[in-house]
């Protein structure tokens, strides 16, 4: 039970991505049978819109912490490994941190692609005229929270779930004579 509890989040997390993107790809046309999607070639004007996009939702806030949380994991782990090196690797990870500070932008970048491989030009400016917008300040503001509350409803279903599934197999292994 521990062990399924332990993975839960991760599980929710993923189900939760998953029936978010049912919505989207409903929306989309169907590919044709063996055609690989072509990926056109962003406009610079596509990407600026799409950094916009994500700078107006404040998706930088996600991986400010990437580089130092990286390094400190790792530290962590080379600590583990190397027990008589622990105050060298944390004198390290201070100089490990500096040199990369700032490689959490090639994540914005990467954003920024996939929002501008994703959208048009004209979506992504309608988007961001849509974030201007009192509604889209709203979303803004409100998504977070919307789902945060999510995030939590799924948790609390899963870890009910879990417990209804386990009891669930309980009584068929009862059934069979096998107390588990």
């Amino acid at each position: 039970m521990k062990t399924v509890l332990k993975y839960l989040p991760a599980v929710t997390l993923a189900v939760g991505l998953a029936l978010s993107a049912i919505p989207a790809m409903a929306q989309q046309p169907a590919a044709k049978a063996g055609a690989a999607p072509a990926q056109p070639k962003s406009s610079p004007a596509a990407i600026a819109a799409a950094k916009e996009i994500l700078a107006m939702k404040n998706a930088s806030a996600m991986y400010a912490n990437a580089v130092p949380g990286m390094v400190e994991k790792t530290k962590i782990a080379l600590i583990q490994q190397n027990l008589n090196y622990q105050k060298e690797l944390n004198e390290v990870a201070q100089v490990v941190a500096q040199q990369l500070n700032g490689r959490q932008n090639e994540i914005t970048e990467g954003m920024a692609q996939v929002y501008a491989s994703e959208f048009t030009e004209q979506e992504l400016k309608d988007l961001v005229a849509f974030y201007k917008s009192p509604l889209g300040q709203k979303l803004i503001t409100a998504e977070p929270k919307a789902i945060g509350l999510s995030m939590a409803f799924m948790n609390s279903w899963a870890q009910n779930f879990t417990e209804t599934v386990m009891g669930a197999f309980r009584a068929e292994m009862r059934k069979r004579g096998k107390e588990i």
